[in-house]
């Protein structure tokens, strides 16, 4: 297993939520403009007092880390939109197959951001092996392997090496998600470990619970529940359905905002009638 991959610190900053980006630009900007020349001016050293006095002498780094900060957090909220929609697009199994290594990884760390845990990109995987993602929750620590193998299985050999990690690294599970199967041998040796062994039908079956639980926050509500909206004037006595003869019942249209009589028993019978 490689050394993980140094990144430089703005680098960092595209991996982290975009708002960090800009919280981290306007404290060094704060610091660097402000804060660093009081610090020298009360320095008790004359060249130092000199040069923070010196006018603007701090301001275009001050400005140039500011703007790097916000490009950073630019990229990472580029960043996560496509990994919200390289999630949302998957339907199948096929639609798994499709990506690259890169892709699966980015995908993987988008479902389980969903579901609650905090995800690290270790960069000390790749497409040959090794911990791809960490991921933090409720005090744990969790290891996470991504294989897309689209033509075989996955062998023991790939849960042995992660079972040693888990005790190099002291971390409370491992989970290897593939985008195939794992082999009996690979099963057997993961049972009664902290070991847990995703393949590529019960990824889908969590991007599905996910994909679901993230439509139903934003979902807009349907006709039938435009039914309790009230008019501008609720003492205008009900109207009945010219279709059915039932009882109608004010609502709004959902794109023009008009108010109208729609009836009750939608959406068995779509009577409406103008409001007025």
């Amino acid at each position: 297993m490689g050394r993980r991959k140094k990144n430089g610190f703005f680098e960092e900053l595209t991996t982290l939520p975009w708002p960090v980006g800009v919280a981290a630009g306007l404290i060094a900007f704060l610091l660097i403009r402000y804060a660093l020349p009081a610090l020298l001016g009360g320095s008790g050293n004359t060249y130092l007092q000199a040069f923070s006095t010196a006018s603007n002498t701090f301001a275009p780094l001050a400005w140039l880390v500011l703007i790097a900060c916000s490009l950073a957090s630019l990229m990472s909220f580029i960043r996560a939109r496509q990994d919200r929609q390289l999630l949302d697009t998957r339907t199948g199994l096929d639609s798994l197959a499709a990506l690259g290594w890169k892709e699966f990884e980015r995908l993987v760390g988008e479902a389980f951001r969903r579901e609650g845990h905090v995800v690290e990109a270790t960069g000390l995987g790749g497409a040959d092996g090794g911990i791809d993602l960490i991921l933090y929750r409720d005090g744990r620590r969790t290891l996470v392997q991504c294989k897309q193998w689209r033509r075989r299985s996955i062998p023991v050999s790939v849960v042995r090496e992660m079972y040693g990690l888990l005790a190099h690294h002291q971390a409370d599970e491992v989970r290897i998600v593939a985008s195939g199967k794992f082999t009996r041998d690979a099963a057997q040796f993961a049972e009664d470990k902290p070991i847990a062994l995703i393949d590529g039908t019960q990824l889908l079956t969590m991007i599905r619970a996910v994909q679901s639980s993230s439509n139903s926050q934003t979902a807009k509500p349907t006709n039938h529940q435009y039914r309790d909206a009230v008019t501008d004037s609720p003492d205008i006595p009900e109207p009945n359905c010219p279709r059915c003869n039932a009882g109608m019942t004010s609502r709004r249209n959902s794109k023009t905002g008009q108010p109208f009589w729609g009836c009750s028993s939608f959406p068995r019978c779509k009577g409406t009638r103008p409001a007025g």
